[in-house]
């Protein structure tokens, strides 16, 4: 018999047969791993525990220096117990499917062919020879990078260059081989087919088994310390941002996942793809949104408005000035701003001697010498609170009990302000201003318990400049997801939190969705990170054909290539509809016959709330909205702005007379369209 690929090769009876021989022999050596490990860690806890209650209830017979001896191995100890346990950890994930795929490499220096089986973690025999490699090791990338042939791999030894013999890919369940496919490097593989047409599901899956070669480009970059990377819908940047958090916590020396930091768009999106590390052996990162450092930093308000709800401003209407709107997110109000600052802080002085007492005095211009020369590489506030130190030094011995007594003397002299609200008013009545407002105007966003959103940025910088930035030491790797949705400024404001970070920065301007402003090209952002790569994406793994072809057609896009196979389900165009409701459920209902994730995408979140109360009694339907932190239904209502980087079975894009996309709208109608996999309905 022989056993067949689902590609275009095969493999003898002998190869068959050898193949399940080292997946039965490497099953027994994992599970007796596994069982090892578990003894080894059990005991060596209950070991730990008793000599750390040893010290404790016996300290009295120790002296300094032993228990700080003992207080140093016990920690040691503790620290080798964590790492075996980790690894425990990782090889529990591969006990029923231990690897996904092989090469067989041989260097040019060498006469013997290496035979390497790739996993998501290592394991070795008892000669300390991995049986199975990490799939992030240097000779791995091999089995992304090449087709057979000529080849090369860099590790820190350096360049080796080799010939690719084979490739093989492996499908197992429940440790038993269902599939074997002997494939060169090509895109349209047939593991890669099959993975792309399994049903969507509410959880990110990992991809280590079907990396491409322009995926792996980005994933493996050690050479760069930023990448901005450019992908279009579909392209895989998040899972590409996820897999390269991987390969960076595996090949960077005392880097850990809380080191590294990824801004996500919204809550949903990073429940959506919080699996996805754990399944590749690692711990979740630390991650964020920006709308959570704007309520962390900007304390002057009670709250912090939503960016969906700020956008949601636009398309629904409610904004009464879009002009002033884009020109608080326009790249010319940064230069505005930071003249305006500058100024600010250039024309500060102390207008007044300080007098504290009958002896203790500092003349208006020795004040102003360390304002402006002394302590000039503070932001302006904490000059303030610097001189009130050195002052209690000078007067005081170095005690500090006065410092409140200085900075209150301090505050009285000055000719400026330390009203942030008030600072910020001035800009807007200021000439530096690109548009006049009354000072009326300027109250009416200013004065409010809950700042807008484009306020908030521009609160936050001004903030930064002059009582200084929250500098984040710890973060040593930064992940952007959506980069198209943040402006120039919030670059500026994170390369300033984050100073010796580096970064991984992934979107696509085609799927902006903020109507008040828009990067021509991500590769801008070059200037504002030194040493930056900017890398583009352009093939499209999530939608069939028919539908990358519509949603081309929206953006007058040519480049798009899609790699999914051609179904035969046609894009779906829905009009002049009589009933509404009616034939939205009967479309679900046909839909749910061949699909599990299916999503109504609506144009905002008013006609999705109005939609989600219309139909909730008809279908089991959950929705989607900027306070939702996880989804597990299967249907689900959500508005476009909120289903950015999800990915749905199928898509129904709904809007009604009422709420049709607008040509200046189009973008947010791509986002909405390109969620779908495998079918599409647009009602119009």
């Amino acid at each position: 018999m022989i056993y067949l690929t689902y590609g275009d090769s095969m493999i003898t009876i002998e190869e068959e047969k050898k193949e399940k021989e080292f997946l039965k022999e490497t099953s027994k050596k994992l599970e007796k791993t596994i069982n090892d490990l578990r003894n080894e860690v059990s005991v060596s806890f209950s070991d730990l525990t008793d000599f750390k209650k040893l010290v404790w209830s016996d300290s009295n017979s120790f002296d300094s220096a032993d228990q700080v001896q003992a207080k140093m191995l016990t920690n040691e100890e503790e620290v080798k117990i964590l790492r075996k346990e980790d690894y425990l950890k990782k090889l529990l994930k591969i006990e029923k499917k231990p690897y996904f795929g092989s090469i067989i490499y041989k260097d040019n220096e060498s006469s013997e062919e290496e035979l390497i089986y790739i996993s998501t973690t290592y394991l070795k025999d008892e000669n300390d020879i991995n049986i199975i490699y990490d799939w992030r090791s240097p000779i791995c990338s091999l089995f992304y990078d090449f087709e057979t042939g000529p080849c090369y791999f860099c590790a820190p030894g350096g360049k080796f260059e080799g010939n690719l013999i084979r490739k093989r890919q492996y499908k197992i369940e429940d440790n038993y081989l269902v599939g074997v496919f002997d494939n060169s490097l090509n895109i349209d593989d047939e593991l890669l087919q099959e993975v792309l047409s399994t049903s969507s599901s509410d959880k990110m899956k990992n991809v280590v088994n079907t990396i491409q070669k322009e995926q792996n480009q980005v994933i493996r970059n050690l050479t760069d310390k930023n990448l901005i990377v450019q992908g279009i819908a579909g392209s895989g940047k998040t899972s590409v941002a996820l897999h390269r958090i991987a390969f960076l916590l595996y090949r960077l020396e005392h880097l850990n996942s809380n080191n590294i930091l990824i801004f996500s768009p919204n809550n949903i999106f990073t429940d959506y793809i919080s699996n996805v590390l754990p399944e590749l052996g690692e711990e979740n990162t630390l991650q964020t949104t920006f709308n959570d450092y704007l309520s962390f930093f900007v304390t002057e308000y009670k709250g912090i408005e939503d960016y969906s709800d700020f956008i949601s401003r636009y398309y629904t209407y409610e904004e009464d000035n879009v002009k002033l709107v884009k020109y608080k997110q326009s790249d010319e109000i940064v230069s505005d701003f930071d003249k305006y600052i500058d100024f600010y802080i250039e024309n500060s002085k102390f207008i007044k001697d300080i007098r504290e007492g009958e002896h203790n005095f500092v003349s208006r211009n020795d004040l102003n010498e360390l304002l402006h020369e002394k302590y000039s590489r503070f932001p302006l506030f904490e000059r303030l609170d610097e001189m009130a130190e050195k002052i209690c030094y000078g007067f005081y011995n170095g005690k500090l009990k006065k410092k409140a007594t200085f900075r209150k003397l301090i505050k009285e002299s000055i000719n400026f302000s330390e009203d942030l609200k008030l600072i910020y008013k001035h800009f807007f009545l200021s000439n530096f201003s690109r548009i006049k407002l009354t000072p009326m105007e300027v109250d009416s966003f200013v004065d409010k318990d809950i700042i807008n959103y484009e306020d908030a940025l521009l609160f936050s910088y001004l903030k930064g400049r002059l009582a200084g930035f929250p500098y984040e030491n710890n973060i040593r790797q930064v992940v952007i997801d959506e980069a198209q949705d943040y402006n120039r400024l919030q670059y500026v404001i994170i390369s300033k939190i984050f100073r010796k970070a580096a970064f991984t920065i992934l979107g696509d301007i085609n799927q902006n969705i903020n109507p008040y402003y828009a990067h021509k090209s991500l590769e801008n952002l070059k200037d504002l990170f030194i040493d930056s790569k900017y890398i583009e994406l352009l093939k499209t793994y999530r939608s069939s054909p028919q539908i990358i072809e519509y949603t081309n057609k929206i953006l007058g896009l040519k480049h798009v290539t899609a790699i999914r196979r051609r179904n035969s389900r046609p894009v779906s165009l829905r009009r002049n509809i009589v009933d509404l409701k009616k034939t939205l459920i009967e479309d679900i209902n046909l839909l749910e016959l061949d699909y599990i994730k299916i999503a109504v995408i609506t144009k905002d979140k008013y006609i999705a709330e109005r939609l989600y109360n219309s139909i909730k009694d008809s279908v089991e339907v959950s929705l989607v909205d900027e306070h939702t932190k996880e989804n597990r239904k299967d249907l689900v209502v959500i508005p476009a702005y909120l289903a950015k980087g999800l990915e749905f079975d199928a898509v129904i894009v709904y809007n009604d007379p009422k709420s049709r996309y607008k040509r200046e709208e189009k973008n947010l109608l791509y986002v909405a369209c390109t969620r779908a996999q495998h079918e599409l309905y647009i009602y119009n």
